[in-house]
């Protein structure tokens, strides 16, 4: 499929995201797309600004857009352990951390550590919002939350990390989805996003060396094909519901928008 050359959409370059937007950089549509490379808070913004036409943005973000569509079944998710969406904390346990510093870049990760506190754990610590800097966020601060490839590129020796997707599976048995396609314009029927990831998904080992370098730490054939899910399943679609029911009942949007998709 082909579309405007000027129908502009954003995303995120982290690891993460990389089998959902290589055919647009690097594959079969890198001609039918304009491509703006933004952290996922940014690409939000952007979307909401109308400055793109689409965008990768966190979930939650699509009950705070007016208006809009999501792709469907086209995601980036977990169904268990995620590896680069953790919390961090020196030495304490989670059940006594206080006072947690937020990922800038983050939304959807922002809002289920709150849930997490809220719902489960039942206490609420104080929050701050700062650059993902571990040892800057950890100086005043008991815990951090941390996303994408900052997520996983720190020492953890001597650290207590919790994986985000590991403790809603705890807790609620479901996968989860941290990020979805969403659009704005109409003439988003006209790209090819599932295609984009298929064709995505059938390049892993060339992402692979591509982000060998500043990842090196890390499998990252295992977290592309185990940790992060490119689909959406039952237990990832009951899990997407409950995690807007609660940020709901939270107080973390103003209301429940109805999925709506393109």
């Amino acid at each position: 499929m082909t579309t405007n050359p000027r129908f502009r959409i954003a995303a995120s370059t982290y690891l993460n995201s990389a089998p959902l937007i290589w055919s647009f950089l690097h594959g079969a549509k890198r001609d039918t797309v304009d491509f703006i490379d933004a952290v996922p808070a940014r690409c939000a913004q952007l979307l909401s600004q109308n400055e793109v036409n689409a965008a990768l943005i966190p979930v939650i973000e699509y009950q705070r857009i007016p208006g809009g569509a999501l792709v469907p079944d086209v995601c980036v998710g977990s169904q268990n352990e995620v590896r680069s969406v953790v919390l961090v904390s020196k030495n304490i346990q989670l059940e006594d951390i206080r006072t947690v510093a937020l990922d800038e870049s983050s939304r959807t990760s922002a809002t289920l550590v709150k849930i997490i506190f809220r719902e489960f754990l039942g206490c609420e610590p104080d929050w701050t919002t700062q650059s993902p800097n571990l040892d800057e966020m950890l100086d005043r601060n008991d815990a951090a939350l941390i996303i994408g490839d900052p997520g996983m590129t720190f020492p953890r020796t001597g650290l207590k990390v919790w994986d985000m997707a590991t403790l809603w599976r705890n807790y609620t048995g479901f996968g989860f989805v941290f990020a979805m396609w969403m659009v704005g314009d109409e003439r988003a029927v006209n790209v090819d996003f599932a295609g984009a990831r298929d064709e995505g998904i059938t390049r892993i080992e060339d992402i692979v060396n591509a982000y060998q370098e500043k990842i090196p730490q890390m499998d990252l054939r295992k977290y592309l094909t185990e940790n992060i899910v490119y689909r959406i399943d039952d237990s990832m679609q009951r899990g997407l519901e409950l995690y807007f029911e609660l940020a709901d009942k939270h107080g973390l949007i103003e209301r429940v928008k109805p999925l709506r998709y393109i």
